[in-house]
C-alpha cells in the first residue's frame, strides 16, 4: 500500500515524488513511456529549457537526470512502460489502479492518486512510408536521444514546424543535414528561420522543397538513401540518407483517464488550485492536465502544484493529525 500513486513521470510528476518523499510519504511513479523524464526526455532531450528559477539554461535531459537525483534517497517504486487501465475506490478510502505492461498486468494500491500527465500518453504520427516500421530505433528516429550519433552522417529532417527547423540548425553543426518540406514556409519563431535561412544559403543545410516523401531504400534496418517526390511536377529523385528523422507531430491521447468519472472542462481535468483536488476525494491532478482560473502551463508552476498536491494528500490520508509547516533545510538537517 503506497501513500501516493503517482501516474506521469514528467518532470512534474518527478517533483511530486520529490514532495512526497519530503513529506515521509511512500510513493510509486507509473508512467506508460520506458523511461522518466516525459515530453522533455521523449521529444527534446537536447534543447535548453530557460524558465527553471535560478538556473539560466538547463537541457531537457539534464533536468530529468537532476529531479531523478533529487528523489533517489527515497526510493520510491518506479512503474515504466506500465499503463493505467481504471481504478477502483474502496470501502476504506484507497485506490487499487489497474495497470498494463508488457509482461503482465497487476493491481497497484495507494491511499491517493496524484495525476500528472500532461497531455497525455503520446507517439509520433508516422509518416505514411511502406516498410518504415523495418527502420525505426535504427535509422528512423523520431525524437533525438544523442544527437552524437548522427556526427558526420547523412541527416535527412523531414516537417515544417519548430522540432523540424530547430534539430535542422542543431544538427547541422555535425552532420550533413537536408530537410524534406511540402512547402518553401516553415511554422518556426522568426529567429529560428532567420538562422535555418542562413544556413540554407551558406549551403550547411540543403533544402528540398516542394517535395514529400515517397519511398526509403536502404537494407538490413540501415537506410541508404530517400526517394523523394517534387509536389508541382511528380518528378522524383533520391537523396543520401544514412537517418531519417520525421518530425510531423505528435498523436496526443488522455487514454481511459476521461472515464474516470472526474470533472474536466474540455480536455483538462477541474481542479481546487488552493489543494488541486479533483470532483473525486482523494485524487488530485498537477501540469498541463490540470485547469483552474488563471492557470499557466509552465514548469515552474507544474512543481508548485505538486507541492500543493502532496500536502494535500498529506491531509487526506491523516485527517485527523495537524501537522506545521517546514522549510527542506528544517527537514533534511533531522
Amino acid at each position: 500500500m503506497y501513500d501516493i500513486a503517482i501516474i506521469g513521470a514528467g518532470p512534474t510528476g518527478l517533483f511530486a515524488g520529490f514532495e512526497a518523499g519530503m513529506l515521509g510519504l511512500k510513493a510509486v511513479i507509473i508512467d506508460t513511456l520506458k523511461y522518466p523524464g516525459g515530453q522533455c526526455s521523449a521529444l527534446y532531450p537536447e534543447k535548453p529549457i530557460y524558465d527553471i528559477p535560478a538556473i539560466p539554461a538547463i537541457k531537457a535531459e539534464d533536468l530529468t537526470q537532476n529531479l531523478l537525483k533529487q528523489i533517489e534517497k527515497f526510493n520510491h517504486k518506479m512503474e515504466l512502460g506500465t499503463f493505467v487501465e481504471n481504478y477502483t475506490k474502496n470501502s476504506d478510502g484507497t485506490f487499487t489502479l489497474k495497470t498494463i505492461s508488457e509482461k503482465q498486468q497487476k493491481k497497484i494500491n495507494a491511499k491517493t492518486i496524484i495525476i500528472a500527465i500532461g497531455g497525455g500518453s503520446f507517439g509520433p504520427n508516422r509518416p505514411p512510408l511502406k516498410g518504415i516500421e523495418e527502420y525505426e530505433d535504427t535509422s528512423v528516429f523520431y525524437m533525438v536521444n544523442n544527437k552524437k550519433q548522427f556526427e558526420g552522417k547523412n541527416v535527412v529532417i523531414a516537417g515544417g514546424g519548430d522540432s523540424a527547423v530547430d534539430w535542422a540548425i542543431l544538427l547541422s553543426e555535425i552532420a550533413s543535414v537536408s530537410i524534406i518540406h511540402r512547402r518553401d514556409k516553415f511554422r518556426a519563431h522568426d529567429s529560428s528561420l532567420q538562422q535555418l535561412n542562413e544556413l540554407i544559403s551558406s549551403g550547411k543545410i540543403i533544402l528540398h522543397a516542394p517535395y514529400q516523401m515517397k519511398s526509403l531504400v536502404g537494407q538490413n534496418a540501415n537506410l541508404n538513401a530517400i526517394e523523394i517526390e517534387n509536389i508541382s511536377d511528380n518528378s522524383t529523385k533520391k537523396i543520401d540518407a544514412d537517418f531519417l528523422l520525421p518530425f510531423f507531430g505528435l498523436a496526443m491521447e488522455i487514454g481511459p483517464v476521461k472515464n474516470w468519472s472526474l470533472e474536466f472542462e474540455e480536455k483538462y481535468i477541474k481542479v481546487d488550485h488552493s489543494s488541486m483536488a479533483t470532483s473525486v476525494d482523494g485524487i488530485f491532478a498537477i501540469g498541463d492536465i490540470a485547469t483552474y482560473k488563471g492557470k499557466l502551463k509552465l514548469i515552474l508552476c507544474g512543481f508548485s502544484e505538486a507541492a500543493i498536491a502532496c500536502y494535500s494528500a498529506r491531509s487526506y490520508i491523516y485527517p485527523e493529525k495537524s501537522f506545521h509547516f517546514e522549510y527542506s533545510t528544517t527537514t533534511f538537517n533531522k
